[in-house]
């Protein structure tokens, strides 16, 4: 065998190990269920080509043709992907660094819990769609086809525009003292033009971004995110310091972690630690390329985690594109470390990412985890109780409501909970005070009036009703309920139900 033949072999070898060892570790997710958000798939029409993220809707739309609502094919989109990016990282790092720095590199990506939330969790598929078109630009971008890089990149920000620092990282990519030169100055216009090609298109995805956010009232982005700016961006230097905690020490996972806005000194300070860290990365990253690829990592981090709000101050999805800096820095400084450490370490963030997994196997197994580790926080009670029987929800709510009186979602549910076991009265008086601590909501208005509906008491129902839609046109349920009351009303062309919701408004 040749020396090419053999390497060509090692290789192959080496990402079977890759791609066999991700399998392990978030294979189990091919028996999950649907959690939080995936369930709204299914309350809306997936054919969205105009859609902010229309190609991540478009595989949404795939896998409603192909599985209808089985999890099990969503599922598995989503781990192709991952191994997709696996494969393509394996593959790009190994023109960047060494091969065993790479490897380790890869594998950290493949294994490392933090991929657990974007693997397992359905809605988080543009992450992982926007880092793959990524790592398909980094591919050719250093193959020196420019402007095909420029083409993913631009398919990467109609996945998800949290990509949008890419170009940054590439730049910074180009200035790592290890790569070869000698362009000529018209290849070096050409990358730079390429470059601010890719910001135009970032600036552009962002303005798209604040545009639907402005226009779309509860999108959990920017002011729809329930938080001021300032607020966020607070909290965000404290979060940063959090995910590379958790990178280094991976425990404290949590599908909804109770972080707060802390102190003003408080926030500060956290930024200044971050600032430190990066400026020090950037002082070194000429004899350090470690320094170099952990400050890739933060610039990759910064949408995310910089001034433009997000409904969840921390997100442990967010770190799925930065993953490639960070694997990458540490990778670098574990070039040297034994072989039987490295395995020791990768088995543990494997097994710690099986575990993690198989937490994430139901919504009662996900939410009792988010409640233990979170019992100051009120959404994962709500959810864990959507998962219980009623008896047990009931408790669970009234426990929730101890801690935040004030939260018109707790009563919301219960409201919901009464209505299930035939209880109209009771849900009618849960349903009045979610009304009472939410006036504006459209939601608590249709839900009243369904329980006025089960009183029997047509007339206050059909007023909620309308009242509902008056908040917000697009409301399903209060013009479904319209409909059964005799009084249809057409729907304005904005509103994107899905087929079977369309189909029950025009049966009723």
């Amino acid at each position: 065998m040749g020396i090419a033949s053999r390497n060509a072999w090692l290789a192959s070898r080496q990402t079977l190990v890759l791609l066999f060892a991700a399998i392990i570790a978030f294979g189990g997710c091919l028996w999950g269920s649907f959690h939080f958000d995936d369930y709204s798939l299914f309350s809306a029409d997936l054919w969205r080509p105009f859609d902010i993220r229309p190609l991540t809707y478009l595989t949404f739309w795939l896998n409603a043709q192909l599985g209808a609502r089985n999890p099990a094919g969503y599922h598995a989109v989503n781990l192709l992907l991952h191994l997709t990016a696996v494969w393509l990282l394996w593959n790009v790092l190994r023109r960047l660094v060494s091969v065993k720095a790479a490897w380790i590199a890869a594998a950290i990506f493949a294994v490392h819990p933090f991929q657990a939330e974007p693997v397992n969790y359905i809605f988080a598929r543009s992450t992982l769609l926007a880092t793959v078109l990524c790592l398909a630009s980094l591919s050719t971008w250093i193959r020196g086809h420019r402007w095909w890089a420029v083409a993913w990149f631009g398919a990467a920000l109609l996945a998800k525009e949290e990509c949008a620092a890419f170009p940054l990282f590439l730049l910074l990519l180009e200035l790592a003292p290890s790569r070869e030169r000698g362009e000529s100055r018209a290849g070096i216009r050409r990358d730079l033009l390429a470059v601010l090609t890719m910001l135009a298109l970032s600036m552009l995805a962002g303005v798209r971004v604040l545009l639907a956010a402005a226009s779309m009232p509860g999108s959990g982005v920017g002011a729809g995110a329930g938080i001021a700016w300032h607020s966020y961006a607070l909290a965000q230097g404290a979060v940063i310091l959090r995910y590379l905690r958790m990178f280094v020490l991976p425990w404290g996972f949590c599908a909804d972690p109770d972080i707060r806005v802390p102190a003003v000194w408080l926030g500060a300070l956290a930024w200044l630690a971050v600032a430190a860290l990066a400026v020090l990365a950037a002082l070194r990253f000429r004899r350090s390329p470690a320094a170099l690829w952990f400050l890739g990592g933060l610039l990759l981090l910064l949408p995310s985690s910089s001034i433009l709000p997000a409904a969840d101050l921390a997100s442990d999805r967010r770190m799925y594109l930065p993953m490639i800096g960070f694997a990458g820095a540490a990778a670098l400084l574990l070039e040297r470390a034994r072989p039987p450490v490295l395995a020791a370490m990768l088995l543990l963030l494997a097994g710690l990412s099986t575990a993690r997994t198989a937490t994430w196997r139901s919504e009662e197994s996900l939410w009792r985890d988010a409640v233990e580790k979170a019992p100051a926080q009120v959404r994962p009670r709500i959810q864990l109780a959507r998962a219980l029987a009623p008896p047990d929800a009931l408790r669970l709510l009234e426990e929730a409501q101890r801690i935040a009186p004030d939260d018109a979602r707790i009563p919301a549910e219960q409201g919901r909970i009464y209505l299930s076991l035939g209880q109209p009265d009771q849900a009618l008086v849960a349903f009045g005070r979610a009304l009472a601590l939410a006036p504006h909501s459209a939601d608590a208005f249709n839900n009243r009036g369904a329980a006025l509906l089960a009183l029997d008491q047509k007339q206050a129902a059909r007023e909620d009703f309308e009242r509902a839609l008056e908040i917000d046109p697009c409301q399903f349920d209060a013009r479904l309920n319209l409909h059964r009351l005799g009084r249809p009303l057409p729907a304005p062309a904005a509103c994107r139900y899905s087929a079977e919701q369309a189909e029950a408004l025009r049966e009723n």
